[in-house]
């Protein structure tokens, strides 16, 4: 394999928990629930499907539905989906909503999977090209940046940037020819059957990885390294080996 494209949450970073989330959240604005309260918001937000890249609404609202559908299409939409699902659960200040959804993009609300430098590292000095492929309706870089993963990723296709979300094949060609890859030579590496397996119209071989807590998955992204092989850098320094 000449090139790895991943996702990003669930598959190589993991989004913190509803409780996390809203209690940073209370701090960085100086308001306070009483205990017995803050955990059932939290609660709430997580049935609400408020954060993203956490838990599915549990209910869509029908006002919500067409923008749901939609909703890493574009920046708008994606801050109008989650703040919408948001609002679904009575917080004391209105300006709670969009600190909510400020928060998620933060580097702090993200944390890697244990594995996952070690994977981007190996296919990097492999010579393997890497790709991040996410849906998504904001800027993941500063995320990698953050925690030093930048370096290992050769090309990132969002959907927000494209205005197409996965499973259409359009985004998973854009990402392979960033990448200057033969899809039928590339593995896609995600979490979503949904999502993720649109790469395989390309040609493309998909790898399943499940979207659990950062702790309970340590070393699923490991078998990667086996799929992509030693990489056409490797390849290159054995033919230069004197026989």
């Amino acid at each position: 394999m000449t090139a790895v494209l991943f996702d990003f949450s669930g598959t190589l970073f993991r989004v913190e928990s509803t409780e996390s989330w809203l209690r940073a959240v209370l701090t960085e604005t100086g308001n306070t629930l009483p205990e017995p309260e803050l955990q059932a918001t939290a609660r709430a937000l997580e049935a609400a499907g408020a954060l993203p890249g956490g838990a599915s609404p549990v209910e869509l609202p029908t006002d919500l539905a067409g923008v749901w559908a939609v909703r890493d299409e574009s920046a708008e939409l994606h801050r109008a989906a989650y703040t919408g699902l948001s609002r679904q659960v009575p917080l004391p200040d209105p300006a709670l909503y969009d600190a909510l959804y400020e928060r998620h993009m933060t580097p702090a609300a993200w944390a890697p999977y244990p594995d996952a430098t070690e994977v981007l590292r190996i296919l990097h000095e492999r010579g393997v090209g890497v790709g991040v492929v996410s849906n998504i309706g904001w800027d993941l870089r500063p995320v990698f940046r953050a925690h030093g993963l930048d370096r290992y990723v050769d090309a990132y296709v969002l959907s927000y940037e494209h205005g197409v979300q996965k499973p259409d094949p359009r985004l998973f060609s854009v990402a392979c020819a960033a990448l200057g890859a033969d899809p039928r030579q590339v593995v896609m590496v995600g979490d979503s059957k949904e999502a993720d397996g649109g790469a395989a119209a390309l040609g493309c071989r998909v790898h399943y990885v499940d979207h659990l807590p950062v702790t309970d998955r340590p070393d699923a992204l490991l078998p990667v390294l086996n799929l992509a092989g030693p990489g056409p850098e490797s390849l290159r320094s054995r033919s230069r080996q004197p026989r």
